[in-house]
């Protein structure tokens, strides 16, 4: 298996980004929202890989990130659910947006990627919420949006998560209102969520 590759990026060209390590360029397959990272970028790039061989080619898929490439993993042990459609997801939902989807049933979400109707997206829900937990979901986005607070995310911010899922709003909806709330991570539970449901009344 080839982990990574680390080499200096000699192209972006749409969906392959090409890396030349010890003379070679390997072509590697990215998803939209790492080319669009990649673009422009003259240092040297690290690519989380994974070999998909085929009959007639092999395809090296990369991603920016190791989790990006767990949930990829991850998506393609979903029945009918091949390389290219799990590279749309992830060019339509970050891997955080998909964990939010998963734990809180919203397959209209997960529907948006392109080439996912609302039944593969219910299988997705199904087979893959065991997989995902909340708080882990959680806190990787806060600390990933988060850089300049310090520490990571509270158990009152995870927990007003938690709440507004079990009123019914997405999770993806849920962390952004919890986000925009001034503060929010030397608040409790009960001022967080109050104060989240004002930014959800639009």
């Amino acid at each position: 298996m080839i982990e990574f590759v680390r080499g200096k990026l000699a192209e972006v060209n749409g969906s392959m980004a090409v890396l030349e390590t010890g003379g070679v360029g390997f072509g590697i397959y990215v998803n939209g929202r790492d080319a669009a990272s990649l673009s422009g970028k003259k240092d040297e790039v690290l690519l989380y890989t994974y070999l998909n061989v085929r009959e007639d080619a092999m395809q090296l898929f990369g991603f920016l990130s190791r989790d990006d490439l767990r949930v990829f993993k991850l998506l393609l042990g979903v029945n009918g659910v091949g390389p290219k459609a799990a590279m749309g997801i992830l060019t339509a939902l970050s891997a955080n947006d998909l964990k939010f989807a998963v734990l809180s049933d919203d397959a209209k979400t997960i529907s948006m990627a392109p080439g996912i109707g609302k039944k593969t997206a219910q299988k997705m829900i199904l087979e893959l919420k065991d997989k995902f937990s909340l708080e882990e979901a959680f806190e990787e986005k806060y600390q990933e949006n988060t850089a300049a607070v310090s520490g990571g995310q509270t158990d009152s911010q995870a927990e007003a998560v938690q709440a507004l899922v079990a009123l019914g709003y997405s999770g993806s909806d849920a962390l952004k209102a919890v986000k925009a709330v001034d503060g929010s991570e030397s608040l409790d539970t009960e001022a967080i969520l109050k104060a989240a449901l004002k930014n959800m009344s639009f």
